[in-house]
C-alpha cells in the first residue's frame, strides 16, 4: 500500500510545540482575564469567527478519496472504528462517571472529550512511530463524519441531565456549522488542486495544516481571557480532571495492545491503532461544543486540560511502540525495518 500525500500538515509542527503554543495562549488569557476583565469580556465577540475559521481549516485537511484506499483493509478498518466508536466511548464514559459525577458541566466537558478520535495530527505521531500512515489517511475521513453523526447522539445521551443543550437547534447548528463548511472546504479544496500545480497545492495544505494550531491556540486565548473567573471557582477539581486523563490515557493504551495482539496485527498497523485511540479531536469538539453550549466555560475548560496534556502523552506513546519494536517484542512486515530514535538506520531499510 503505497503512502497517501504527506498526511496532515500539522506533522511539521512538533507535537510539544504545539503544547507550548497552547499552554502559552492558556497564560495569556489567564493574564488578561485577572488584568482586565472587560477587556477579556469583549473577546468573547471574536469567538465565533475564530471559530468558522478553525473549522475551515479542519475541513479542508480531509481527503475522501483516501476511502477508496481502504478497501483493501476493511478487517482493520473495521477493528479501529469498533475501537474509536464503540470500546472508547465505554472508556470514557465509566472513567469520567467515576471522577467527576459531582461536577456535571466538567463532566460533560470531558467526556466529549474522551468520545471522538483524531483526525489530523494523530498521523504525524504514526509516522514518527514507524506506522501505517496510508492506511491512517483512510481513517480520517472515517472518522470525522462518524463523530460528526454522532454528536447530537452524544449530547443528548450525556448532557440531558445538565441541562445545557436547547436540542431544538442543534440540526441547524450542525447544517450551518458542519454541512455547509465542510462542503465548502472540500469544493474548495478540489477547486485548488486543479488551478495549482503539485509543488503549489502541497505548499498550501502545508500553510494550512500550519495554521490549525494557531487557531486553536487563539480559541483558548479568547475562552480563557472572556470566562476565568467562572474557570477560577474550580481550579481544586482539575487535578480531578488530569487523573482521569491519565488513567484514560493509560488505559487505551493497553485496549490497543491488547488487540494488537488479539488480532495479530503488523507492527505498522499496531501504531497506527495505539495512535488513532489514543490522540482526541479536541479543536473539533471545542469548536462544535462552543456552538452547541455557549456560555459554558467549564465544559470548554474540560477540553483545554485535555489538549494540554495530549501532546506530551503521544510523544510518550510513539516512544514506547519504537522502544517495543526496537527490543524486537513485535513483529516488523517483511522487509521493513526501523531507524532509529535519532535517525540512524537500523539493519533493515527505513519505508
Amino acid at each position: 500500500m503505497t503512502e497517501i500525500a504527506h498526511g496532515p500538515r500539522t506533522a511539521a509542527v512538533p507535537g510539544l510545540g504545539v503544547t507550548a503554543l497552547l499552554l502559552g495562549a492558556v497564560v495569556l488569557g489567564a493574564v488578561l482575564g485577572l488584568s482586565d476583565p472587560a477587556l477579556g469580556a469583549s473577546l468573547s465577540q471574536g469567538i465565533d469567527p475564530t471559530l468558522a475559521v478553525m473549522l475551515a481549516l479542519l475541513f479542508f485537511e480531509v481527503r475522501l478519496r483516501a476511502v477508496a484506499v481502504g478497501v483493501a483493509n476493511l478487517r482493520f478498518i473495521a477493528l479501529a472504528w469498533i475501537a474509536n466508536f464503540l470500546i472508547v466511548p465505554v472508556i470514557g464514559f465509566t472513567i469520567a462517571s467515576l471522577f467527576l459525577t459531582g461536577h456535571p458541566l466538567l463532566y460533560v466537558g470531558l467526556l466529549i472529550y474522551f468520545l471522538a478520535p483524531c483526525t489530523d495530527w494523530f498521523l504525524a505521531f504514526t509516522r514518527m512511530a514507524r506506522g501505517d500512515t496510508a492506511l491512517g489517511a483512510v481513517l480520517v475521513p472515517i472518522n470525522l463524519l462518524t463523530q460528526f453523526l454522532l454528536f447530537p447522539v452524544w449530547l443528548w445521551l450525556f448532557t440531558r441531565q445538565a441541562g445545557v443543550v436547547d436540542f431544538g437547534i442543534v440540526p441547524d447548528l450542525m447544517l450551518h456549522w458542519f454541512l455547509l463548511p465542510f462542503g465548502a472546504a472540500q469544493v474548495a479544496r478540489w477547486l485548488l488542486a486543479r488551478m495549482l500545480s503539485a509543488v503549489a497545492f502541497d505548499r498550501v495544505c502545508e500553510g494550512f495544516g500550519l495554521l490549525i494550531p494557531v487557531v486553536t491556540a487563539a480559541l483558548v486565548f479568547q475562552i480563557l481571557a472572556a470566562n476565568l473567573v467562572s474557570i477560577t471557582a474550580h481550579l481544586n477539581v482539575f487535578g480531578l480532571i488530569l487523573l482521569a486523563i491519565l488513567v484514560f490515557f493509560v488505559v487505551t493504551f493497553g485496549v490497543a495492545d491488547g488487540l494488537s495482539r488479539l488480532f495479530g496485527l503488523r507492527y505498522r498497523e499496531q501504531a497506527l491503532l495505539t495512535m488513532t485511540t489514543a490522540a482526541r479531536n479536541a479543536p473539533l469538539m471545542l469548536a462544535l461544543t462552543a456552538i452547541a453550549i455557549p456560555d459554558q466555560p467549564l465544559v470548554y475548560a474540560a477540553l483545554v486540560i485535555g489538549m494540554l496534556v495530549e501532546f506530551p502523552h503521544l510523544t510518550v506513546v510513539k516512544q514506547l511502540l519504537l522502544t517495543k519494536a526496537i527490543r524486537g517484542t513485535t513483529a516488523w512486515p517483511s522487509g521493513r525495518g526501523l531507524r532509529d530514535y535519532s535517525g540512524k538506520s537500523r539493519a533493515r531499510p527505513d519505508p
